[in-house]
């Protein structure tokens, strides 16, 4: 961990202390859990006697703003169990830990400031004085204790800390930037996708607008596989036990998957949660020489994993989505020319969208082998392999230590959106292992066999979670080439409503997708909509319009004219259908 966020974890685990201080001098019977220091924040649980609601922050904030102003220090004590159960004799949460931390062996660490101590491992500032003055309650939760339902339901208090002002406050117009650009709320209002009981939760179903615009991701990226030479292939849905068991994922990711029911096979089934076992038997059909390879597969089919309900998150987090699923199939000595490729398409892909990104160097958890398949000595190499590539492309990236796949290491893009949030998108592995395990096999420069090296590549991920995400990045406004609706049609009056349908025909011969307003309403209130709609560009059609163009040639888009005004509200007066198309097609042609 580097010093900075070593710091900042530090002072927000100090907050969750403060927060615990202010709460037991406000409301003494209350009980204590736990309070730790989380991504963006920290979190402490209390049990209540009464139940407090977010109502009661800014006198909690109070409260912490004062006791601070008593804390010079941290102060290190060292109890033992009879001692530290003695300050906490109402407390069964902390009993528990004590008894936990007691029977493996661990000492009993308090840390005090001021008049407040508690049951802590450590990780606080030196000066919490000067330290711990920007800081925010941010909301209240339910939460059961160790996370176990079957255990009491605690009150969580969330809050966040930063060692700033400015910092507190660019955190603060985030979160309220991000509620407002939600992709659930965005996707609702737009009419892309929907979401039913009868169907089930985290399933999403697309509208046709939603559909469009997944097809456009897509097809962007079918578009620059073929010019690589990556052949597309298709596999079915759900596949026998045994491949998972071959791959490794029935023992390493079974819990993720879903099983599948036959009333006519004892066969065990399961959906697929990834492409790479079947990709596998494709290669397997036939035999291979080394002048086939590289061979590059790519499959856009439906993936399934079993989330659970509580982590599930719109289009971020479903439990089914597509993949930009890619399988190279390669000689060692190819590996770096193929891996290198992958990236410089990763890089045209994430400039079209418009991101910033790094990558995360995942590698695995060496105390930790039991997650992983595999030799040591493999492990080492393909981690070397990925990590000289980052150094020698000069591709900024930090070190993800356990955050493996269970059978390589990652190459994990991790992309920034317009709020500083990161996201991790696309990811790239070598892969020594599944090849052996299914014993793929070509035929060498000297009639011997070898193992092919397999290379996963998914640059968008899913391309409905990348939907959600740019759906937040833009605030809803889609670039023109990926908006459902490029162009709205908009009558002044029903007088123009034919000649209007005329223009609407020429967008559309140019595939430019318009929509025609036709409905008897204001032109404000077209407008209006339209722009609530996010609709990149209005072409606005009265009298005027209509009187300057040669309404006999329509077919001539230079003697047409349209009144144009984009969703941001810049009115680009009137100008010929011609130049129109111009603008529109040299901002699709450039992605923007």
């Amino acid at each position: 961990m580097d010093k900075q966020r070593e710091y900042l974890n530090n002072l927000r685990h100090s907050c969750a202390h403060l927060l615990a201080a202010a709460v037991i001098e406000l409301w003494p019977d209350t009980k204590r859990a736990i309070g730790p220091a989380i991504e963006n924040g920290f979190y402490f649980d209390f049990e209540f006697k009464n139940p407090i609601s977010e109502s009661d922050f800014p006198k909690i904030e109070q409260k912490m703003h004062e006791i601070v102003t008593r804390w010079k220090s941290f102060e290190r004590h060292e109890l033992n169990k009879e001692q530290a159960k003695k300050q906490y004799p109402n407390n069964p949460f902390k009993q528990e830990l004590i008894d936990e931390f007691s029977q493996k062996g661990e000492k009993l660490i308090f840390y005090k400031s001021g008049d407040y101590w508690d049951l802590c491992r450590g990780g606080h500032i030196d000066h919490p004085a000067g330290g711990l003055k920007h800081f925010k309650l941010l909301s209240i939760a339910g939460a059961y204790w160790r996370g176990d339902e079957k255990n009491k339901m605690l009150t969580r208090i969330y809050g966040t800390c930063f060692p700033t002002k400015e910092e507190l406050d660019k955190y603060l117009w985030q979160q309220e930037e991000a509620k407002k650009r939600d992709h659930r709320k965005l996707g609702k209002i737009l009419d892309l996708w929907t979401f039913s009981d009868l169907v089930g939760s985290g399933l999403p179903l697309f509208t046709p607008k939603g559909a469009l615009v997944r097809n456009l991701i897509n097809k962007f990226v079918e578009d620059l596989q073929v010019k690589q030479g990556i052949n597309q292939v298709w596999t079915p849905q759900f596949n026998k036990a045994e491949l998972f068991k071959l791959s490794g994922h029935y023992d390493k990711y079974r819990e993720n998957m879903f099983k599948v029911h036959s009333n006519y096979s004892k066969e065990e089934f399961y959906l697929k949660p990834m492409n790479c076992p079947q990709h596998t038997q494709i290669y397997a059909s036939k035999p291979r020489s080394y002048k086939d390879l590289p061979i590059r597969l790519a499959d856009f089919a439906m993936l399934y994993r079993d989330e659970k309900p509580g982590e599930l998150l719109g289009l971020v987090r479903s439990r089914s989505f597509s993949q930009d699923d890619c399988h190279i199939f390669c000689r060692e000595d190819q590996v770096v020319e193929e891996m290198n490729k992958a990236l410089d398409m990763t890089k045209q892909i994430m400039d079209a969208f418009g991101f910033a990104y790094k990558y995360r160097l995942s590698v695995r958890d060496p105390h930790h082998s039991e997650k992983y398949i595999g030799d040591e000595n493999t492990w080492k190499k393909s981690e070397k392999i990925s990590e000289e590539i980052l150094k020698n492309r000069k591709i900024e990236y930090f070190v993800g230590l356990g955050e493996a796949a269970f059978y390589a290491p990652k190459l994990d893009l991790i992309a920034k959106d317009s709020l500083d949030r990161e996201w991790q998108l696309s990811t790239l592995q070598i892969d020594y292992f599944m090849p052996r395990r299914f014993k793929l096999s070509y035929v060498d420069d000297k009639g011997k066999e070898q193992t092919p090296v397999m290379l996963h590549r998914a640059i968008l991920g899913s391309s409905e979670r990348l939907m959600g995400i740019l759906l937040e990045h833009h605030a809803g406004a889609f670039p023109l080439w990926l908006s459902p609706i490029q162009v709205a049609v908009l009558p002044i009056s029903v007088k123009q409503i034919n000649y209007s349908q005329k223009i609407k025909d020429i967008l559309e011969n140019y595939d430019i997708r318009s929509e025609l307003y036709s409905e008897n309403k204001t032109i404000n209130a077209k407008i209006r909509e339209a722009t609530l709609q996010k609709i990149p560009y209005m072409a606005i059609i009265g009298d005027k319009e209509a009187s300057k163009s040669n309404i006999s040639n329509l077919l001539l888009e230079k003697t047409v004219f349209v009144s144009v005004r984009t969703r941001e509200g810049k009115d680009l007066r009137m100008i010929s259908l011609e130049k129109f198309i111009k603008i529109l097609k040299d901002q699709i042609k450039n992605f923007s």
